[in-house]
């Protein structure tokens, strides 16, 4: 759903002068193949990098919290779930409170990675954001916040104090 204030800026006729949807996707794309390069000694992906810092860090413990964080379904989150846990990195058990539950939480092992996960993403991040000087990066994350909040993504909303 587009919302009421949006402006409109492409029309049929011009979409294509704009390349706009490209550059987001690749730059995406780009971050995580820095991640994975920073990750490889380490054993895990860029994809299993942030679901152990959301439990680290934001301490999300259920998969379908990941699953909304992280926009993937079920089934992809339960096979990166059986990764984690096959690495040894998370245990999974159910909820005290509600048996059909399950909670996530990190193990020795997986604390001690998730203790270097800012120092890995810090890393890949200033790979990918070196071309920009300190003003331009900072315009850069309120231009994309912007655009993901007037969205409504539950995410940006959510770490903005908005939930």
């Amino acid at each position: 759903m587009i919302p009421l204030r949006a402006m409109t800026h492409f029309t049929p006729e011009n979409f294509h002068e704009s390349q706009i949807g490209l550059l987001l996707g690749r730059t995406n794309s780009l971050k995580d193949r820095f991640l994975d390069q920073h990750l490889e000694v380490y054993g895990v992906t860029s994809a299993q990098f942030k679901v152990l810092i959301i439990v680290a860090e934001w301490g999300l413990d259920s998969p379908g919290d990941l699953c909304r964080h992280l926009s993937l379904d079920s089934g992809s989150m339960t096979r990166m779930l059986d990764r984690l846990e096959s690495k040894q990195l998370i245990q999974r058990s159910r909820s005290a409170e509600d048996r059909r539950q399950i909670r996530i939480a990190l193990t020795p092992e997986g604390q001690a990675l998730a203790a270097r996960l800012p120092h890995i993403g810090a890393q890949a991040m200033n790979r990918l954001a070196g071309a920009l000087d300190a003003a331009e990066l900072k315009e850069l994350e309120r231009l994309l916040k912007k655009i993901l909040i007037d969205a409504g993504d539950p995410v940006a909303c959510w770490r903005m104090g908005k939930k």
